[in-house]
């Protein structure tokens, strides 16, 4: 092998072991620094992470996009929960929650929403509000329980093969996603701070293990946003609210779109408002 190849590889080995050691302990310092801020269920060999605030019926249950968990959430549960009891949480393998066995099945996804919040104590009504492959599973939970659910909000709803926001989330290339934050190429070159400014965003998404189940979620988009359909809901006959973001989540205009939408089917439901502050 000659010399200069040599050397060049020496190099990139010293870069990738210098990368996956400041990753490494930076990872550990964020692991202290962003403590779950809910509550840790078991769903059946392995926990869940929820996050509950506020008083009140119904309890909104907020479902991430793709790559998102309960703090993508924050801004708008903070603008909620004056309102009504919100809940926000982490699918296996996401955020804080455990991954568990087994490969990703998106149909497991509301079985164990379900059973998280019989295990959290949180009792229906639920209003499902769900944001990009989140409004798909917010969907099939509808479906699933229809007499726990009072009604649905779905926000950047996408389709079957359909592109949006979430296929955009992990850059083109997500199955390399997780092997690049490994070697700390995503901390030097800063990926994650399109995500908007929440911190435990933006670390989550530098984290390879989160960046791994979050592309095996993208990897089953088509079989996810199959889990139930127009016809379907319709049938559950319950009461149903779409609307586009015009920002993600992470961004302010995107926050205040969502918790727009929520807020509006809520009142135009008047069987469904929600306790008001004075008599908490």
């Amino acid at each position: 092998m000659p010399r200069p190849l040599r050397a060049v590889i020496a190099i990139v080995v010293l870069l990738a072991l210098a990368g996956a050691t400041y990753q490494g302990v930076t990872t550990s310092l964020e692991r202290r620094r962003f403590t779950h801020p809910g509550r840790l269920i078991d769903v059946g060999g392995h926990q869940l992470q929820i996050n509950c605030t506020g008083r009140g019926r119904p309890i909104v249950v907020l479902e991430a996009p793709a790559a998102g968990f309960s703090a993508s959430w924050t801004r708008v549960q903070e603008a909620l929960e004056p309102l009504t009891r919100v809940c926000s949480y982490d699918r296996a393998g996401l955020g804080w929650s455990e991954r568990g066995d087994g490969p990703f099945d998106p149909g497991r996804v509301p079985l164990e929403l379900q059973t998280l919040l019989v295990g959290a104590g949180e009792k229906p009504p639920f209003v499902i509000a769900g944001a990009g492959m989140g409004a798909a599973f917010a969907r099939a939970f509808a479906v699933r329980f229809p007499s726990t659910v009072a009604g649905v909000v779905l926000l950047d709803q996408p389709g079957a093969g359909q592109d949006s926001l979430d296929r955009n989330t992990l850059g083109q290339m997500p199955g390399a996603m997780p092997w690049l934050a490994r070697v700390g190429i995503l901390r030097v070159t800063g990926t994650s701070r399109r995500a908007g400014r929440e911190p435990a965003v933006r670390a989550f998404l530098y984290r390879p293990d989160h960046l791994t189940r979050a592309a095996r979620e993208l990897a089953r988009w088509d079989d996810t946003m199959r889990l139930a359909d127009d016809a379907a809901l319709a049938a559950t006959r319950i009461g149903v609210i779409a609307a586009e973001l015009p920002a993600p989540l992470g961004d302010d205009r995107g926050a205040d779109a969502a918790v727009s939408a929520i807020r509006r089917y809520l009142s135009t439901r008047p069987e469904l408002s929600a306790v008001p502050s004075a008599a908490r």
